[in-house]
């Protein structure tokens, strides 16, 4: 995540790991098939720090929050390099993460919007089946370097005014004052 795909290699990774590169393909096929687990592993623990979010979340809002902060960190910690050489050199890898993560922020979002209409939080009017699927494809637009090249916009830029533009979007009175004293206080 760091240091990108292309420049590491499967004897820098079995060095690292202490071990052979013999004992590492008993492992992994190629260094496709340790990507692509790589990439599964990372959705799963995502998947289980969201359930964890929500369910300790007092309400959408601070839910919502806890998610936007989750994810700021994990774009800290990833070089943009990765994403691009996903994208270029692994495609049918990328297609394939990037559905099973598109379809897991589809529930996570859905799950949230439902709650916040329930919490009054949330505008009543909101289609959540739409406003969900708006937001899974603007949150692909954030990876985009076509649309915001790296050196004209930070990933942490892009997510923070996405975050900012979903809540008010769909955020009631009610719930915008809310987000006014999370804001404040942290």
């Amino acid at each position: 995540m760091r240091y990108g795909i292309k420049s590491v290699t499967m004897d820098d990774i079995a060095r690292d790991l202490g071990m052979s590169k013999k004992t590492l393909y008993q492992f992994v096929n190629n260094k496709a098939d340790l990507i692509q687990q790589i990439f599964k592993q990372h959705i799963q623990e995502e998947k289980s720090a969201m359930s964890s979010i929500v369910s300790n979340a007092e309400n959408a809002i601070e839910e919502i929050i806890g998610i936007a902060k989750y994810i700021l960190q994990l774009l800290r910690t990833m070089s943009p390099r990765t994403i691009y050489e996903l994208r270029k050199y692994y495609r049918d890898i990328w297609e394939l993460i990037e559905g099973m993560h598109q379809e897991h922020i589809y529930k996570v979002i859905k799950g949230n919007l439902d709650r916040g209409i329930g919490e009054g939080l949330y505008r009543e009017d909101l289609n959540a089946d739409i406003v969900s699927k708006l937001y899974v494809g603007k949150s692909s637009l954030v990876v985009d370097e076509d649309l915001f090249p790296l050196e004209d916009y930070t990933k942490e830029a892009l997510f923070i005014e996405f975050i900012r533009y979903h809540i008010h979007g769909v955020a009631s009175q009610r719930g915008l004052t809310l987000l006014d004293k999370y804001t404040i206080k942290k």
